[in-house]
């Protein structure tokens, strides 16, 4: 599923047009960005959390030459899943 995709569903599922969903779904994209260069957590309750984290300078090669160079460090951002996004991915069976 894409951007597209995602503005199509919403649409449908919350009988709006399709030009306010992109409007909620920019909206809410630009939002987790500013917090998460605030270096915030976002925290869905029961969906997952985004983190910021910092990827620590290491070591590398270049894919073209083979040669060893050091990566820069940089910002990245982790998702950690929620209980019951995880429990909707991994339904138990029934144990009767």
């Amino acid at each position: 599923m894409n951007k597209h995709d995602l503005i199509i569903a919403l649409s449908e599922r919350l009988s709006l047009p399709q030009t306010e969903c992109l409007r909620i779904v920019n909206a809410w994209q630009q939002v987790i960005e500013e917090r998460l260069v605030e270096n915030d957590r976002i925290i869905l309750q029961g969906f997952g959390t985004f983190s910021p984290w910092v990827q620590v300078e290491r070591d590398g090669r270049n894919p073209r030459t083979g040669e060893p160079c050091v990566i820069a460090p940089r910002i990245s951002v982790k998702f950690k899943p929620g209980k019951y996004l995880l429990q909707a991915l991994n339904p138990e069976e029934d144990k009767s």
